[in-house]
C-alpha cells in the first residue's frame, strides 16, 4: 500500500477562478500526472469552452468587486448570491431536488458539450480523475469518463450547486473537510458511502508531516509571541507543550510579532490593507510590528499597497518590516505565500478557503465575508475558536493590541491547531490510492 501511495498519480484537474480552487490543488501537485491541469486554461481548449469559462470567471470578478459601490452594488451582489445560497441546515431535509445552478451548468455540458473536450482527452488514460469544482466533476460525470471521479469541497458549508442532478444515480465520490459538509452532502442526496470525511486539503511545507514538525517548531514561536504576558500560556501550559512535544518555551521568538493581510481572489478588500498601514503605522515605525500584505497575482494591489505605504510614511520600511507578498504566477505565489505564513502569527484575511489554514495554528481576524458560504465559513472558524470578528478597523491599535495582551489570539491560534483537521492531503491520497487498488485486482 505504501509503495502504491508513493507511486499514485491522478488527473488533477481545477479551474482559474479566484484562488480556492487552485489553492485546494496545490497540495496534491505532486500526484498529478501532468502537472494540474486548468479546464478553463489548458493548451488546446476549444474557443467555445474558452468564452463559456472567461465570461463566468470575469462576472464573478466583476461582481465581488462591484459590492463596494454604495447601494447599487450589495443589491447587485445580493442577487448573484441569492442564485448561489446555502439553504439553513435545520430542519433537516431532503434537499436533493437540483438547484438552478446545476441544472444550468448541466444543460450547458449537455447542450453546448462545455468541457467535453478534455474529459474526452482525459479518458485516453482514465486515472483517477480528482477535482475541487462541482462543474468539472460534472463534466467528467456527465461524459462517461471511465475512470473514478472525485470531488474536493472547499468551504464549511455548501450549496446544492456541488452535488449531480441525479444524486443517487451519480459516481462522484466527495472529500469533505468537516462534519457539516459530510451532512449536507447527504441532505443533498450523496449516498453515505461516496461522502468522506478528509479535512482540507493543507501544504506539507507548512506541516513537517508525518511528526509535523514543522507546524509545532512554528506554532512555539508564534504563542511566544502572541501571549506576551503568558496569560494563556501559563493556563494551558501542560497541555500545550505535551502537544508541541516540547518541555519548556523558547526564550525568545525566533521572528518579530507579525501580521499578515491577504485580500481575496478577485482583488477585494485591498482598502482594508491601507487602514492596517495607516492605523497600525506608529506600532510599525517603534518596531513592535512587522506587516505582510498578500496582493496575490494582483499587480495593482500590489501597486494600491506601495502607494499606501508612502502615504502612510512607510516607504522605508518596505522590503523589511512592510512587506509585499506578489507573485504574477498562482502556483508561485501559493509558494511564496505558504512561506510567509511560517513566520505570520496573526492571518487577517476574509474567511475563503484560508479558513480552513487556522489548522496551522493560526489565528484569524476574520473580515467581512463576500457571499453566502463565506458566511457559514465564518460561523464555523468562531464555532472552532480559530477566528474572531475584526472590530472597527479606525480603533485597531487597542482592539488587537488588547487580544495579544489578554492571550486571545493565542488561545485561537491553538485552538486551530488543537481541534481543525491538518490531515486533508494524506487522508485524501490514501482513499484514492485504496480505491485505485480494489479498481486493478
Amino acid at each position: 500500500m505504501a509503495k502504491l501511495i508513493n507511486n499514485l498519480k491522478v488527473w488533477l484537474v481545477t479551474v482559474d477562478m479566484g484562488y480556492g480552487h487552485q489553492r485546494a490543488a496545490y497540495p496534491l501537485r505532486h500526484i498529478a500526472y501532468q502537472g494540474i491541469i486548468n479546464a478553463n486554461k489548458y493548451k488546446d481548449i476549444p474557443k467555445l469552452d474558452l468564452d463559456n469559462w472567461s465570461s463566468q470567471r470575469k462576472f464573478y470578478e466583476f461582481i465581488s468587486r462591484f459590492k463596494r459601490v454604495p447601494i447599487i452594488g450589495g443589491a447587485v451582489f445580493g442577487i448573484m448570491d441569492w442564485i448561489q445560497e446555502i439553504p439553513k441546515f435545520y430542519p433537516k431535509r431532503d434537499l436533493s431536488k437540483p438547484s438552478l445552478q446545476v441544472l444550468t451548468a448541466t444543460s450547458l455540458i449537455k447542450n453546448r458539450h462545455w468541457g467535453k473536450h478534455l474529459i474526452d482527452w482525459l479518458a485516453q488514460k482514465p486515472l483517477p480523475l480528482v477535482t475541487p469544482f462541482f462543474a468539472t466533476a460534472i463534466m467528467a460525470e456527465v461524459n462517461n469518463y471511465p475512470g473514478e471521479i472525485y470531488c474536493i469541497i472547499c468551504d464549511a458549508d455548501i450549496s446544492r450547486a456541488w452535488v449531480a442532478s441525479e444524486p443517487t444515480q451519480s459516481k462522484i465520490i466527495y472529500f469533505a473537510p468537516n462534519e457539516r459538509v459530510v451532512e449536507r452532502l447527504q441532505q443533498y442526496g450523496v449516498p453515505k458511502n461516496r461522502i468522506h470525511l478528509t479535512g482540507f486539503p493543507l501544504p506539507d511545507e507548512n506541516l513537517g508531516y508525518p511528526g509535523y514538525k514543522i507546524i509545532r517548531e512554528d506554532l512555539k514561536h508564534r504563542l511566544i509571541n502572541l501571549d506576551p504576558n503568558r496569560v494563556y500560556l501559563n493556563k494551558y501550559q501542560d497541555t500545550l507543550l505535551k502537544n508541541l512535544k516540547i518541555s519548556n518555551w523558547p526564550k525568545k521568538s525566533n521572528h518579530p510579532l507579525t501580521l499578515t493581510f491577504a485580500v481575496g481572489g478577485a482583488g477585494a478588500q485591498r482598502e482594508l490593507g491601507g487602514h492596517i498601514l495607516q492605523y497600525l503605522g506608529q506600532k510599525i515605525k517603534l518596531g513592535a510590528l512587522s506587516v505582510n500584505l498578500v496582493a496575490g497575482i494582483h499587480n495593482e494591489v500590489r501597486h494600491y499597497f506601495h502607494q499606501a505605504a508612502k502615504k502612510f510614511g512607510l516607504a522605508k520600511f518596505l522590503g523589511k518590516t512592510v512587506n509585499i507578498i506578489y507573485e504574477p504566477d498562482k502556483q508561485e505565489y501559493f509558494k511564496k505565500f505558504n512561506h510567509c505564513l511560517r513566520t505570520t502569527d496573526i492571518l487577517w484575511t476574509k474567511p475563503s478557503e484560508l479558513s480552513f489554514y487556522t489548522a496551522l495554528g493560526l489565528p484569524i481576524i476574520i473580515a467581512p465575508p463576500i457571499g453566502s458560504q463565506e458566511d457559514f465559513n465564518q460561523q464555523w472558524l468562531i464555532y472552532l475558536g480559530g477566528g474572531i470578528k475584526q472590530e472597527n478597523p479606525k480603533y485597531m491599535e487597542q482592539w488587537l493590541f488588547d487580544w495579544i495582551n489578554n492571550g486571545r489570539l493565542a488561545e485561537a491560534a491553538a485552538e486551530g491547531f488543537l481541534e481543525a483537521d491538518k490531515n486533508g492531503s494524506q487522508n485524501i491520497i490514501k482513499i484514492i490510492a485504496e480505491n485505485y487498488r480494489l479498481d486493478q485486482k
